[in-house]
């Protein structure tokens, strides 16, 4: 208990110095603490994926279109449970700041292969019922003020004119990784209007989503479903969901690696910081460790005393810095909600704060430590300041 005291006591000596120090680190804790949620948003759709279920696309890019009637021979490929299939529709909401995943896709099956959207039974049975119905994500709902009823009109671009839906549903995520900031609207709305305005265009899938009946057929159905349209004017692509979102973050690997590097400069800076506060006060205290060397105590005891002491420092920042991680990351996931649709502080990067607190505390001690340590009595009383 004396020890313990003695560190609080030593912590607190210079209030000016110490406070500034904790204030360093917290925003070093703050800081890093952001970075690692938004690569942990990064990674967010990945970390959603199912085991279970297959994207199938143009082999040549997702950009070219499948026809539509490789669902009925996707369906006969053994293992396959479901099939589904879809467009990027790419419409923007009144400006193009509003801009959103959204996109036209066969809604019975869709919501069967996606569970997670969770979705009332009354509005689901409105939304099949209305071939112009649309369903959003309770995010996106909120963002617009949008309620059941509503006419929703979306620009678009992928597809040019201005598109009206009536939104029939708002779903909400079963897990915390689901994204709620979507908008689905039924594939056969976009065919028939696609074949009055652009008839070459109609007819054609962007992709297939499929469930497998047991994610370890994964790869065989997925080789099976490209061996099928080998040779054909449009061969596919199979892949499992999770390798098909890796490909899209896969483009922007270089920034994510940017902000990795970032977050460790900061841990690496702090750290620097720390450690000349710990050698201040080792160098104001030499005669001190000197006196008490002459009452006794042992190096083990001095070193303890400067460790404790920055441990105390940067666990104290660690913590009020993992309390700011909170309410900072909520606003910044309101005000970036368009771009990150999932940022939870999740409990990893938690606990990568609290090492990295450990490891800035221990770091920054031990050239004090040592110094203390191996400094002789008789040197250290002639020591002043």
């Amino acid at each position: 208990m004396l020890i313990l005291r003695l560190m609080w006591r030593n912590a607190l000596r210079h209030r000016l110095r110490t406070f500034l120090t904790i204030l360093g680190i917290t925003i070093a804790i703050l800081a890093f603490g952001l970075l690692r949620t938004v690569i942990g948003a990064w990674y967010a759709g990945v970390e959603a994926s199912s085991a279970s279920r297959l994207v199938t696309r143009n082999a040549i890019s997702l950009i070219f279109p499948l026809p539509i009637s490789y669902k009925d021979r996707i369906r006969q490929v053994d293992g396959v449970s479901i099939v589904s299939w879809g467009n990027w529709f790419g419409g923007y909401y009144i400006e193009q700041k509003n801009f959103f995943a959204n996109f036209a896709v066969d809604m019975p099956s869709y919501l069967r292969l996606y569970p997670e959207f969770v979705l009332p039974p009354d509005q689901a049975a409105a939304a099949m019922r209305d071939r112009r119905a649309c369903v959003v994500g309770r995010k996106l709902a909120e963002r617009f003020g949008w309620k059941i009823g509503d006419t929703i009109v979306l620009k678009g671009t992928a597809f040019p004119g201005e598109w009206e839906f009536v939104l029939r549903g708002v779903y909400h995520g079963r897990d915390r990784s689901t994204d709620e900031s979507q908008l689905f609207f039924h594939w056969d709305y976009l065919n028939e209007t696609v074949k009055k305005l652009i008839p070459r265009r109609a007819d054609q899938a962007g992709f297939y989503m499929i469930g497998v009946v047991n994610p370890s057929l994964a790869a065989e159905v997925a080789t099976e479903i490209d061996r099928t349209f080998k040779n054909s004017l449009a061969e596919t692509m199979t892949e499992t969901e999770k390798a098909f979102t890796l490909g899209f973050i896969a483009m922007t690997e270089a920034i994510v690696i940017a902000i990795r590097l970032v977050s460790f400069v900061v841990i690496v800076i702090i750290m620097a910081v720390v450690a000349n506060t710990m050698a201040m006060t080792a160098r104001e205290r030499i005669g001190e460790y000197a006196v008490m060397k002459t009452l006794g105590f042992g190096g083990p005891h001095i070193a303890l005393l400067i460790f404790g002491e920055s441990l105390v420092i940067s666990m104290t920042g660690c913590a009020i810095g993992i309390v700011l991680t909170f309410p900072t990351a909520a606003a910044f996931a309101d005000a970036m909600s368009q771009y990150f649709p999932i940022f939870n502080v999740e409990a990893r990067t938690v606990w990568l704060d609290l090492a990295a607190a450990l490891l800035v505390g221990t770091v920054a001690a031990i050239f004090p430590a040592w110094r203390a340590v191996r400094i002789g009595i008789a040197e250290g009383l002639r020591r002043i300041g």
